[in-house]
């Protein structure tokens, strides 16, 4: 266990903090005479889980303590905190279920994925643009979060949600793709190493 793994965990740990402040719209509190309510207490949750997926990432790379665990771990918290945090914005009327269906939908393909791969014996790490995607999320909920109090934003947010669920789509055909090259190239292999055994073998009963 690691400090990129640790700050991984701690993105988890931020999931469940996210979903009772957005379904409960608790804490509204005044700080230093400043109304501080919970919409701006659930962007700040969610950009504190978004740096430990920056730094997590920073830090295995710097240090070169990138590890099996963390390559598996670190897409699955992604998943859970955007996934919670969608579910979350469609119980309080703000997002369109259909498109929540979807992001999620898409997060969940990946990551079976994601098992399949690992159960072949390799891995598909986070891609550009499954990173991108994973920014964009974050930056919608947040505009989206806050539109719900100033109706400015409410368009931009709405414009995001568009970007998001475009992206949602082409980083899933994206990871599919890659996905397919490397498994259907290890079934052929595998299939090729079957047929020269089958052919040993009837080789060396017709021998005997």
């Amino acid at each position: 266990m690691n400090l990129p793994n640790s700050l991984t965990i701690l993105r988890i740990f931020f999931v469940p903090l996210l979903v009772v402040v957005l379904l409960t719209r608790q804490p509204n509190l005044e700080l230093w005479g400043f109304p501080v309510n919970f919409e701006v207490w659930g962007v700040l949750i969610l950009f504190a889980a978004a740096l430990t997926d920056w730094a997590d990432g920073h830090i295995a790379r710097k240090r070169g303590e990138e590890t099996t665990l963390g390559i598996l771990l670190d897409p699955i918290a992604d998943k859970l905190l955007i996934s919670a945090a969608f579910i979350s914005l469609v119980e309080m009327d703000l997002v369109p279920a259909w498109m929540v269906v979807l992001i999620v939908a898409r997060e969940f393909t990946v990551l079976g994925l994601r098992n399949v791969a690992s159960a072949e014996g390799f891995t598909i790490r986070a891609s550009t643009l499954g990173k991108l995607k994973m920014g964009l999320q974050v930056v919608a909920v947040a505009a989206v979060i806050l539109g719900s109090k100033h109706a400015l934003l409410k368009p931009f947010g709405t414009l995001l949600l568009w970007l998001v669920v475009v992206s949602a789509v082409a980083s899933a055909v994206h990871y599919f793709l890659r996905f397919w090259s490397q498994v259907d190239d290890r079934i052929k292999r595998r299939r090729r190493l079957l047929i020269l055994e089958r052919q040993k073998k009837q080789h060396d009963v017709a021998t005997l």
